[in-house]
């Protein structure tokens, strides 16, 4: 009996965090679409502004391609959500062991979210790859029209490495002559020079994010690394973000108690007596503790989302080790995974970061704490 109200209880809070991050997530992922598109569409000298994504946006798929990528992100959030708060549940109950009320210092609490953070970049990486790569689609130009007949012959190394991918004949034909190392007296140039990797577009480009979204897609012509890319920016984002969050959240926990506290006659000797915060108190602390943590870790968000959005196949990554490629920039900028091309645009949608990060915060910790209260009896 005892075993079976325990498996209820933990029943009940996990379909409790699931549904109050998928409700937070629905609310702010339209915020979430509009910064995606403003770091990713954004240069040093030309930015990217709201209504430009919204007339971008509304142009070549609708409103309804603000949620485009909506089912991975919530994925990787409840995954990523629950390996942070529950990797800093566990660092923190080391400190707590032995002490009365079970007191986390803000420097503890700093540390435990930097390591919760890293570990949750990790599981949430892939989810964030595909849903960034859905967003972008939703803003791409509509697709030019080419010719059936000129469609219809796609060479077996394309359809194997990008299925369904059809090549720019255009661009093909003007290239042949200047690339190819094949005799102009050959019967199909064109086609043959197909079969070269680089010539995949036609113009020795890699394709764009839009043809490369699909997660079979992602890992036959790029590998499974690319589930991945930007893992260096990623995992210092998410632990600045959680290292922040979770310490300036203990920061406000600790300050209400003790305001709370005040008023009370006698003065209470523990936090037993005090009691608990009100959910909404709560909430409010993690609303303030969100757009903080966001606006310390937001030029890591853009550096992850812009290499995220670059498609890297696999020939390229080949040559790159074979040649023993240095990542470009400072050291710093080497570590953190920071392009030097992007300095200049590193806080671009930081508002957009912070107003999402703070919503989100609120709802997510509301929503659970009034679920909690319904489906776990006292």
């Amino acid at each position: 009996m005892e075993e079976l109200l325990k498996n209820r209880l933990f029943a009940s809070h996990a379909i409790a965090a699931a549904g109050s991050v998928t409700l937070g997530t629905a609310l702010t992922y339209p915020l979430d679409t509009f910064k995606v598109l403003v770091q990713v569409g954004s240069s040093s000298n030309k930015p990217f502004t709201l209504h430009q994504v919204l007339n971008r946006v509304r142009s070549s798929s609708g409103y309804s391609g603000l949620y485009s990528g909506f089912g991975w992100l919530t994925s990787g959030r409840i995954f990523g959500l629950g390996t942070r708060f529950g990797i800093y549940e566990v660092l923190t109950a080391f400190h707590k062991d032995g002490r009365e009320d079970n007191y986390v210092y803000v420097s503890e609490a700093l540390m435990a979210g930097m390591a919760a953070g890293a570990m949750e970049a990790v599981i949430s990486s892939p989810f964030e790859l595909i849903k960034l790569r859905a967003q972008v689609t939703s803003a791409s130009r509509l697709p030019r029209s080419t010719s059936v007949t000129g469609n219809k012959a796609v060479s077996p190394l394309i359809d194997k490495l990008l299925h369904g991918y059809t090549p720019d004949k255009i661009a093909l034909n003007n290239s042949a002559a200047l690339l190819s190392t094949l005799s102009a007296k050959h019967p199909n140039l064109v086609g043959a020079l197909q079969e070269y990797p680089w010539m995949m577009t036609g113009s020795g480009k890699a394709p764009s994010v839009s043809d490369v979204q699909k997660t079979s897609s992602i890992i036959s012509l790029e590998g499974w690394g690319a589930l991945w890319r930007g893992l260096r920016s990623g995992i210092v984002r998410d632990s600045v973000y959680a290292g922040i969050f979770f310490s300036s959240w203990q920061f406000l926990h600790r300050a209400m108690l003790e305001w709370k506290a005040v008023g009370m006659n006698p003065l209470p000797r523990s936090d037993e007596e005090i009691g608990p915060l009100s959910p909404v108190a709560v909430s409010l602390a993690a609303g303030f503790s969100g757009p903080a943590a966001a606006a310390a870790s937001h030029c890591f968000d853009t550096a992850k989302s812009r290499s995220q959005c670059t498609v890297l196949p696999t020939y390229i990554s080949m040559e790159r080790r074979l040649l023993k490629w240095n990542r470009p920039g400072k050291r710093f900028e080497r570590l953190t995974g920071i392009h030097p091309a992007d300095r200049n645009i590193l806080f671009r949608g930081i508002w957009l970061r912070m107003a999402r990060s703070g919503l989100a915060s609120v709802m997510i910790v509301g929503s659970y704490y009034l679920a909690v209260d319904h489906l776990v009896p006292e």
